[in-house]
């Protein structure tokens, strides 16, 4: 099986290259792998951060590993050629449309939490984010108004379809987990959630053993502050997934400890951490590989039907932070290799 390995910008490519540790040692010869650039080290190489030879490798690989993207000296270029279109091409040439991210606190990282312990012990849930939709990719530009002045503009939309696409999914990974889906929208103020809201009642009927209760997104956020347990799965709209998830990540102590699959109705895959490329870090040694790892993992187990070595993965990091494990941001001080290593121990 082949794997793409889109190592990106800052400390993208330490993060990736000690995931390929782990999957070499528990995957052996079973997987191939062909690397390229993206992002901000793409545009600088070729003038562009998607080049075609990367797309095309993505859309022949069996899956896809990727690091970050993010390059402040390219924050002048024109929107087109910034490195963050890498991964928007990337999520609609392989039409990838579901993100699943999940979100559980080791037991070891509750003191790490922005929240009390007793409270962040609670986290264990999966945020089932819509990719393909809402104001990333709708209508946007610049222009001006009639009497002179700039004014920008980004067109939030969903058609039925695309909303009964994502709560299939969502509904189908509550039903591998407690059957409890909260569906998060804002309908009391916007149309398009008001069809979302909609949409995901129609598809309830599919889906009788399954708990469904609506929240606003404002709501929503407190409560992942407040009684972040009360969760099992929560789906919803691109721009509130990619606020709450990240939201989430601090309640379950780093940003750097959350992996995430996002997936086409194939089930072919790309596999990321959330967290960003950290260019303030980049090349030190100081960043925190697990939420990398554990999106191999996620590989493993969604895409290339190995959930065995996917659950041994996991239970490996599990044991490496209990034997205390920790990079920069989880309080400690080992460098990305080591953390590495002791991710390799613990197999």
């Amino acid at each position: 099986m082949l794997i793409a390995l889109l190592p990106g910008d800052g400390i993208g490519p330490e993060v990736v290259a000690q995931a390929r540790r782990v999957l070499d040692a528990v995957c052996g010869d079973a997987l191939s792998y062909e690397t390229a650039a993206v992002g901000g080290a793409a545009y600088h190489a070729t003038g562009h951060p998607l080049p075609p030879e990367t797309l095309a490798l993505a859309e022949r690989a069996d899956a896809v590993l990727f690091g970050a993207v993010g390059d402040p000296t390219c924050d002048a270029l024109e929107r087109a050629l910034r490195p963050e279109q890498a991964i928007l091409g990337l999520r609609k040439a392989l039409g990838l449309f579901a993100n699943l991210r999940p979100a559980r606190l080791f037991p070891e990282l509750a003191d790490e939490s922005a929240l009390r312990p007793e409270i962040a012990r609670a986290i264990d849930m999966v945020i089932v984010r819509e990719l393909n939709g809402d104001v990333y990719f709708g209508e946007k530009g610049m222009r001006r108004t009639a009497t002179g002045r700039r004014e920008g503009y980004d067109v939030m939309s969903y058609d039925e379809d695309q909303v009964a696409r994502i709560a299939h999914v969502g509904f189908r990974t509550a039903m591998g987990r407690d059957r409890r889906l909260c569906s998060v929208d804002k309908a009391n103020v916007l149309e398009t959630s008001q069809l979302w809201r909609d949409v995901v009642i129609e598809v309830s009927a599919d889906y009788p053993d399954v708990a469904l209760e609506h929240m606003y997104v404002d709501n929503a956020a407190m409560q992942l502050v407040r009684a972040p347990g009360r969760f099992d799965v929560i789906v919803t709209g691109n721009l509130f997934g990619d606020i709450l998830s990240d939201q989430a990540s601090m309640c379950a102590g780093s940003i750097g400890m959350l992996p995430s699959a996002s997936l086409n109705e194939s089930g072919k895959g790309l596999y990321e951490p959330i967290h960003g490329s950290a260019p303030d870090i980049a090349g030190q040694g100081k960043a925190n590989p697990l939420a990398t790892i554990l999106s191999a993992a996620m590989m493993l187990r969604h895409s290339l039907g190995r959930p065995d070595d996917a659950d041994r993965i996991e239970t490996a990091v599990a044991k490496a932070l209990a034997g205390g494990a920790r990079s920069p941001d989880l309080g400690g001080a080992m460098t990305t290799e080591a953390m590495g290593d002791a991710v390799l121990a613990a197999l």
